[in-house]
């Protein structure tokens, strides 16, 4: 690294890395490396440095065409311009040296390292040219000089006067490094966060067939991986999170007769577009590499790898810094949430957490971007560098291609806007001048919505949070938001819900993924895609379900997450792939076939199964032993008993390696007859929803008795208050978990007064409510609270 004023972050930190992390086990292809010196000299040549100096000033700003016609007339003068003797001379020499230590065969890749690239306040990266599989020494001299034109393209330039930096203060090196047969492989990029929260606790890893610069240029949607940091270091086996890409192209080595390089762009076979481009073993040794590359840089990392398909192992070809969400403030929380909703259009990866509105514009390529007009909605196919001096006129960025880490990704992130990337069909599906919302503050799915729908956006600033006898906890669904919520002050999660993960991730009744077989051809081949990359729909349900549940219990590790058992009702079964085979229609779902009876139910039992595999996977094989288990709607004590033995019966036995289970309080039985039911359980979590609703005698779900649901009601607070003493009396554990405190201040005020042990909130209720409760109460609130 002592190196990066001569060849630029790229080169210097390929050095170090061979230099210092071989000992680590870390693979890096051999090269040789051009200095900013030899570039200095290169273009001292015939005035070429008066001349580029010269025509940039006379540049007006802010003039898309005028900076193409520039940037085109000094790439033309550096293609013209030959090397000095000397420099020739030495490129051909090391040229020579490193192909005498490998085989005939050997290709080289000729990419561009800035010697203002990959600091820590600015990303160079990606902004010159890359030439990949090129043999023989002539034609390595041709690539370089390509390389030292593209320092001045049309978005490198852009760049550099955005950021303030002087066209002639900035020196290329060109990289010559020995290429790995990643084209018969899998290459990608990952990241030791998680780029769109910032998260600093996981590895995310993307991949896909073939050479690298397909992920990178964002031409084909890859699979995505994401491993936990603390488990991995203890030796688990720590991926809690995989999806699955189309890889619809991949790029090879073509024709080395070529001009001496050569790649072409293949369709990926169906078969190897629904499986895992990477298997589990490769998935866990790049992410101990970038646990290491990390550690040995001490910041976050942004690393490129490639597995060679001839010899079958992982190479790392670049790391630099991290250089957006590693600089974020970890107390200001910025939150867009949609006031509205219409028709969704397209739907993509959400990049950031923003909502972005304005007028169409279809951009076919390149030769367009003149178009995009301040507030736009930029819609492409895909971006590359070239875009970049229009992508930050845009409100919002919309791609039929691309993954998390491809180029509109990237520099959406770094601009600060909204983008939903990989749509498939965004070019088509959204039409000139259309007004359209495009949101990506709904999780890892970004929608863009028919018309300008109304939104807002909360700051809150959050430091050190005051104490509290009450500990606050959150309800979270969705694993896509857990990364955020993570973030905020909060004791752990008091609610975790199975349904979102089944409903969302799933989609598949489990008595269907357990039958697949003998189903219907129809439904059979819809049961089997939506499994596809999982062994069968068995599997794939289990290992979703794990995913879901691993993903939150590592965002919020090590503090306690409370995973309630599945607590579907039978219509909402019956909306699943296959329910409609299964369930019963019931006159009052709410009242009929779930919780604890479903569990217990010999027609369930096999299903009940599978989730509780799941549950051990992610205790025992995961290692997330803070995730603990609540147990929904059990109307008797009998019941209590059995399904401590049913879980018991699945590896999930109370004490067990820790393991906490806890009782949902939420049947007035449960108050009336709290000891005998805490005889089988660890505490209650109390569901303030369906108790209130079966102390009134009130059906949550009709709009027309609405008005008279209040948790607040007073024979809801008796019960409330005995669940709570009874739990208090035995020393167990004792919160709520219900939408009350959430909406209701004067009643989360009430509960703590109670003695209640934790309060679990939504998310965007977690701040304010917690700094409330640490304010003296009015004689108001005094008065309410007697």
């Amino acid at each position: 690294m002592s190196d990066l004023p001569q060849v630029g972050g790229k080169n210097s930190s390929l050095g170090e890395m061979i230099g210092g992390l071989a000992a680590a086990g870390i693979r890096v292809p051999d090269g040789f490396a051009t200095t900013a010196d030899a570039y200095r000299e290169f273009l001292r040549a015939d005035g070429l440095a008066e001349r580029i100096a010269k025509r940039l000033a006379d540049l007006p700003p802010g003039d898309v065409e005028a900076l193409a016609r520039c940037g085109a007339e000094i790439r033309g003068w550096i293609g013209a311009t030959p090397f000095p003797p000397d420099l020739e001379r030495d490129i051909r020499s090391y040229y020579h040296e490193l192909s005498k230590s490998s085989s005939t065969d050997i290709s080289f890749a000729v990419r561009s390292s800035a010697t203002a690239e990959d600091l820590p306040d600015a990303s160079f990266a990606g902004q010159q040219e890359t030439y990949l599989n090129i043999r023989g020494v002539e034609h390595v001299l041709e690539a370089i000089r390509h390389v030292f034109a593209s320092l001045y393209n049309d978005r490198a330039i852009s760049y550099r006067t955005h950021h303030g930096f002087a066209h002639g203060q900035v020196a290329l090196s060109a990289a010559v490094q020995q290429m790995v047969r990643s084209d018969l492989g899998a290459s990608g990029v990952m990241f030791t966060l998680d780029t769109e929260s910032g998260f600093r606790d996981v590895v995310f890893i993307t991949s896909s067939y073939g050479l690298g610069e397909m992920v990178v240029q964002g031409a084909v949607n890859p699979d995505e991986f994401y491993v936990h940091k603390p488990m991995l270091e203890r030796g688990r086996p720590a991926i809690i999170r995989r999806s699955l890409g189309t890889k619809l192209q991949k790029m090879q080595f073509g024709d080395a007769s070529r001009a001496g390089r050569s790649v072409r762009t293949l369709e990926v076979p169906e078969a190897d577009r629904h499986r895992f481009s990477l298997a589990d073993a490769d998935v866990l040794e790049l992410a101990r590499a970038a646990l290491a590359i990390e550690k040995h840089y001490g910041r976050p990392m942004d690393i490129e790898w490639a597995k060679d398909g001839v010899d079958g192992r992982v190479y790392v070809l670049q790391a630099r810094p991290e250089t957006v969400k590693s600089r974020a403030s970890a107390e200001t929380e910025e939150r867009f949430r949609l006031k509205g909703r219409g028709r969704v259009l397209a739907s993509g990866r959400a990049i950031g957490h923003k909502i972005g509105t304005g007028a169409v514009r279809v951009v076919a390529g390149a030769a367009q971007m003149a178009s995009v007009k301040k507030g736009d909605v930029l819609v492409t196919d895909m971006t590359d560098p070239n875009w970049e001096p229009v992508m930050k006129l845009a409100a919002a960025i919309v791609t039929n291609r691309g993954g998390r880490t491809c180029h509109a990704a990237i520099i959406a992130r770094e601009l600060g806007i909204p983008a939903v990337v990989g749509c498939g069909d965004a070019t088509t599906a959204l039409h000139e001048a259309q007004a359209v919302t495009v949101s990506c503050a709904e999780g890892d799915t970004g929608n863009v919505y028919e018309g300008s729908l109304p939104f807002e956006v909360t700051t809150t600033q959050h430091g050190a949070m005051p104490e509290l006898p009450v500990k606050i906890a959150m309800n979270v669904g969705n694993p896509q938001l857990a990364f955020n919520f993570a973030q905020l002050p909060n004791a752990g999660v008091g609610l975790a819900r199975l349904e979102f993960v089944i409903n969302n991730e799933i989609g598949v009744h489990p008595r269907a993924c357990l039958e697949h077989p003998q189903l219907p051809a129809e439904l059979r081949a819809k049961v089997e895609a939506a499994a596809r990359g999982y062994a069968d729909p068995k599997t794939f349900f289990r290992e979703k379900l794990t995913e879901g549940v691993a993903t939150i219990a590592a965002a919020f590790w090590p503090k306690p997450v409370i995973v309630r058992l599945s607590d579907f009702k039978s219509n909402e079964y019956r909306k699943l792939l296959g329910g409609e085979r299964y369930e019963p229609e019931e006159e009052n779902p709410m009242l009929g076939f779930r919780g604890a009876m479903r569990y217990l139910a010999a027609n369930y039992r096999e299903c009940f199964e599978l989730e509780c595999a799941a549950l051990r996977k992610v205790r025992g094989e995961l290692g997330l032993t803070n995730v603990e288990l609540m147990v929904p709607f059990v109307r008797t004590v009998d019941e209590a008993k059995r399904v401590i033995e049913l879980l018991a019966q699945n590896g999930l036995r109370r004490g067990e390696n820790g393991l906490r289970i806890v009782m949902m309080c939420e049947v007035p039985s449960n108050a009336i007859l709290a000891e005998a039911f805490l005889e089988h359980f660890d505490g209650f979590s109390i569901g303030s929803n369906d108790l209130t609703q079966l102390t009134l005698g009130l059906d949550r779900d009709s709009g027309l008795v609405a008005e008279a649901f209040d948790e607040r009601d007073a024979a809801v607070k008796a019960l409330l208050s005995t669940a709570i003493q009874a739990c208090r009396k035995q020393g167990k554990y004792v919160g709520i978990c219900g939408q009350g405190p959430s909406d209701h201040p004067d009643f989360a005020r009430w509960l703590m007064e109670q003695g209640i042990g934790s309060l679990s909130l939504n998310p965007d209720t977690v701040v304010a409510t917690w700094l409330a409760l640490a304010e003296p109460p009015t004689p108001q609130r005094r008065s309410a609270a007697a």
